[in-house]
């Protein structure tokens, strides 16, 4: 999933360090947003309280600082597509002016006027013109009308991913992996088959017919399927890629993308009915195939990869942060909405980097900043069960000690430029900041989705590191995943240091192999006495007491 992305990280650090995080010209400073926020709220006295679906039904609260003028002593409720602003959408209510009053419409679900994923504004006539006087807000439960609803395989956060090419093995299971992450190209996706034994499949969504190549399908089915039948928990990492050749795909990628950038993963296109409708109806086809219809479950789904590295894994042109986000947004409640309105169980995850206050390519965002933004944004627009995929890579990535970091990339303050497992408690504590709080008021999940350590200085430091980040990340409850990037080591990566494996290029099997196998059971401690030889103390005391080590230079002894 990072192999251009490595690179470029790598020959950054080489040639002369990682840049200090400072405020992109494109982005809207602290100060005008404030402004923007003022002018809105002197006219948006309106707000809303719940959007919730009830049977059929869709009933809206809203309250108000002041009663706006109007023409006619009346409200009216717009349901706008995502890429909609304002008064623009279509009118499905309407009530007395007041300082509380209640919406209801139909849902419409699976119809051409479905409002399951519409944005709603409350709008006043005034002077023979609407005018807008709330923020935007969306469904807050889509799960309520969920039909294929299964139950979760959770049993523990052990995960990897898995070499394509050893699907038809055991190694999984002798390794005793409890998840298993995967890229789902939508791309490869969406289209028409010429593969007549697996022949395109057609879905009929919101008054539309949509197609799904039946030779990629099947090629997934076998997959969740299996990991399913061993046990594994399935993460699908849903990625955005552009192939000139699949026509059926084009309407996917935003067209602030399309201007020749090359990126392995582009942003969604919620900027137009095409793109907008076609999302919507891949994530109904793929939330009803894998939530236990005879095609495997997938439990958990992110959306994106790296979402704040905006050059080099989720491409917009524009360098602004709110422009960025807001349209990731529109995106993630698209997803969150189709899988949650069809599987109830399902969890669904943004994805950031450890790039917390300090970025190692200036055309991205920092992770910290990003985060801030898309929680603001949810709860601006209605708070939902979103989870957060997080990637605690050593900084640099090459580095091979996860116990013990260079002091210039980590610090246990807030203020860290990097967040590895070392201090990840920063991360969590973070989360557990009243403003982050799920709607349950609970702490979100956190999957560790990827995070991995080269063995080219040594199979002992890949060992001790691989063993001391999964001991850490054992000893957080707010943890659901580990996902050890990867199984087998890739050529490519392996140019900049990057052996990431447990099996060698050519299949054979590390040392760190036998480590990670014997990880969570009975038979570790003998790992864990070399891991704690290797690295000059008591591993498990170590992490236990959360002790934060750092170091001046590449090496141990520097």
């Amino acid at each position: 999933m990072r192999e251009k992305k490595w690179v470029k990280r790598v020959l950054t650090v080489i040639l002369g360090g990682i840049a200090a995080a400072v405020l992109s010209t494109g982005v809207i400073s602290a100060t005008g947003l404030s402004k923007i926020a003022a002018v809105e709220a002197a006219d948006r006295t309106v707000t809303f309280n719940s959007v919730t679906i009830q049977g059929e039904n869709v009933v809206a609260n809203v309250s108000c600082s002041s009663l706006p003028s109007s023409d006619d002593g009346k409200f009216y409720l717009y349901a706008d597509q995502v890429y909609q602003d304002g008064c623009t959408g279509e009118i499905v209510a309407s009530a007395d002016r007041a300082e509380s009053a209640q919406f209801v419409f139909p849902l419409n679900l699976n119809t051409a006027s479905s409002n399951l994923s519409k944005k709603f504004i409350v709008a006043v006539k005034r002077g023979g013109s609407m005018v807008q006087v709330s923020n935007e807000h969306y469904i807050t439960n889509p799960e309520a009308v969920a039909t294929h609803t299964v139950a979760r395989n959770d049993h523990g956060i052990k995960g990897i991913l898995p070499d394509q090419s050893k699907v038809g093995t055991t190694e999984l299971q002798e390794l005793g992996v409890q998840q298993a992450i995967y890229n789902m190209y939508l791309e490869n996706l969406c289209g028409p088959t010429t593969n007549d034994y697996y022949p395109t499949i057609d879905f009929a969504y919101e008054g539309q017919n949509y197609q799904f190549n039946g030779a990629i399908v099947n090629e997934y089915d076998t997959l969740v399927t299996k990991w399913n039948s061993m046990g594994i928990q399935v993460t699908m990492v849903i990625l955005n890629t552009q192939n000139s050749t699949n026509s059926a795909a084009a309407d996917l990628i935003h067209p602030d993308s399309q201007d020749g950038h090359d990126c392995p993963g582009y942003a969604f296109n919620t900027d137009n009915a095409a793109g907008t409708q076609h999302l919507k109806a891949i994530a109904a086809f793929l939330g009803e195939r894998y939530s236990g219809t005879g095609h495997g479950t997938i439990d958990n789904w992110i959306v994106g990869n790296e979402v704040n590295a905006r050059t080099e894994w989720y491409y917009l042109s524009s360098s602004n942060l709110d422009v960025n986000v807001s349209s990731y947004v529109k995106a993630f409640r698209i997803f969150y909405n189709g899988f949650k309105s069809q599987n109830g169980n399902a969890n669904i995850y943004n994805s950031i980097d450890q790039e917390w206050n300090r970025k190692s390519n200036p055309g991205s965002f920092l992770s910290k900043d990003y985060l801030d933004r898309f929680n603001y944004y949810i709860l601006r627009e209605g708070n939902i069960d979103w989870d957060l995929s997080f990637h605690p890579y050593n900084a640099p990535l090459f580095d091979p000690y996860a116990w013990k970091g260079q002091a210039q990339y980590l610090s246990t303050s807030i203020t860290t430029p990097y967040i590895t497992m070392q201090n990840l408690n920063i991360l969590v504590e973070y989360m557990h900041n009243a403003e982050f709080l799920a709607p349950n008021g609970q702490c979100r999940r956190i999957s560790l989705a990827e995070l991995g350590y080269t063995s080219e200085f040594g199979e002992q430091y890949q060992n001790a590191s691989i063993i001391y980040a999964y001991l850490m990340a054992t000893t957080y409850p707010e943890v659901d995943a580990f996902m050890l990037f990867r199984e087998t080591d890739n050529a490519h990566e392996m140019e900049s240091h990057l052996a990431l494996g447990l099996n060698n290029v050519d299949g054979s099997h590390k040392s760190s192999f036998y480590v990670y196998k014997a990880l969570g059971t009975s038979n570790q401690q003998t790992y864990l006495n070399e891991a704690s030889a290797t690295i000059g103390t008591d591993i498990q005391a170590l992490v236990n007491s959360r002790t934060f080590l750092t170091r001046g230079g590449w090496f141990l002894n520097d």
